[in-house]
């Protein structure tokens, strides 16, 4: 599991949710070289970690939300996103943004339900 890169909490457990903030392609603290193949990949098993690590499972996510610095890597995402959630397929939205901390080009952040 990767550390933070910025000042907040990981994850924060809320009656029967958990909240996990955003997770980029970083590892060692540190984005992970190849583009957005590469990064959105480690994300979304940084996500998973974080998701793991608090006694939960991908396919308890029930929303998700997506920040990509390039909408027109929507579709090669989506086949990545598909391939880490699997079957499951929690709500989601997707929006495209300036900038993303240490020069990400795809961010995860989601919330999961644990009850």
């Amino acid at each position: 599991m990767s550390s933070t890169a910025g000042p907040y909490t990981p994850v924060v457990h809320a009656g029967d949710l958990l909240f996990v903030s955003g997770q980029i392609g970083i590892v060692d603290g540190s984005i992970v070289d190849g583009g957005l193949h590469a990064q959105a990949t480690q994300a979304l098993a940084n996500l998973r970690a974080q998701v793991e690590a608090n006694g939960a499972t991908l396919e308890q996510v029930v929303k998700t939300m997506v920040f990509l610095t390039d909408m027109g890597d929507f579709g090669a995402m989506n086949e990545i996103y598909c391939e880490a959630f699997g079957e499951s397929r929690p709500a989601r939205s997707c929006v495209a943004v300036a900038a993303l901390p240490l020069g990400a080009v795809f961010e995860v952040e989601a919330v999961v339900h644990v009850g």
